[in-house]
Protein backbone atom coordinates (compact mmCIF):
# COMPACT_ATOMS: atom_id res chain seq x y z
CA UNK A 1 0.00 0.00 0.00
CA UNK A 2 0.95 3.03 -0.94
CA UNK A 3 0.08 6.55 1.35
CA UNK A 4 -1.55 9.71 0.20
CA UNK A 5 -1.36 12.92 2.04
CA UNK A 6 -4.96 15.06 1.76
CA UNK A 7 -4.44 17.44 3.32
CA UNK A 8 -8.04 19.00 2.36
CA UNK A 9 -9.87 15.81 3.99
CA UNK A 10 -11.37 17.74 7.27
CA UNK A 11 -14.47 15.69 7.68
CA UNK A 12 -16.62 12.29 7.79
CA UNK A 13 -18.36 13.40 4.71
CA UNK A 14 -14.99 13.76 2.92
CA UNK A 15 -14.09 10.43 3.99
CA UNK A 16 -17.46 9.36 2.24
CA UNK A 17 -17.43 10.63 -1.17
CA UNK A 18 -13.44 9.54 -0.89
CA UNK A 19 -14.22 6.15 -0.21
CA UNK A 20 -17.33 6.00 -2.44
CA UNK A 21 -15.21 7.14 -5.34
CA UNK A 22 -12.58 4.69 -4.52
CA UNK A 23 -15.20 2.10 -4.30
CA UNK A 24 -16.51 2.71 -7.45
CA UNK A 25 -13.19 2.58 -9.31
CA UNK A 26 -12.08 -0.89 -7.33
CA UNK A 27 -9.76 0.86 -5.48
CA UNK A 28 -8.40 -0.95 -2.83
CA UNK A 29 -8.11 1.34 0.04
CA UNK A 30 -7.66 2.77 3.76
CA UNK A 31 -8.71 6.36 4.86
CA UNK A 32 -7.82 7.52 7.89
CA UNK A 33 -9.68 10.96 8.57
CA UNK A 34 -7.24 12.11 11.89
CA UNK A 35 -3.91 11.82 9.57
CA UNK A 36 -5.43 13.08 6.82
CA UNK A 37 -4.32 9.90 4.58
CA UNK A 38 -5.45 7.54 1.96
CA UNK A 39 -3.88 4.38 1.70
CA UNK A 40 -4.20 2.55 -1.60
CA UNK A 41 -3.04 -0.51 -3.67
CA UNK A 42 0.93 0.64 -5.57
CA UNK A 43 -0.40 -0.66 -8.97
CA UNK A 44 -3.57 2.03 -8.90
CA UNK A 45 -2.19 4.79 -7.04
CA UNK A 46 -2.34 6.62 -10.43
CA UNK A 47 -5.59 6.38 -11.22
CA UNK A 48 -6.55 7.33 -7.20
CA UNK A 49 -4.82 9.89 -7.85
CA UNK A 50 -7.18 10.98 -10.55
CA UNK A 51 -10.07 9.91 -8.73
CA UNK A 52 -9.38 11.77 -5.34
CA UNK A 53 -8.73 15.44 -8.41
CA UNK A 54 -11.97 14.53 -9.81
CA UNK A 55 -13.21 15.05 -6.21
CA UNK A 56 -11.55 18.29 -5.75
CA UNK A 57 -9.13 16.61 -3.50
CA UNK A 58 -5.12 17.37 -4.00
CA UNK A 59 -3.24 14.22 -2.93
CA UNK A 60 0.13 13.73 -2.60
CA UNK A 61 2.42 10.81 -1.77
Amino acid sequence: MKTLKVADMHCEMCVKRISNALTEAKIAFEVDLANQTVSVEESKVAEAVEELDDLGFEAVL
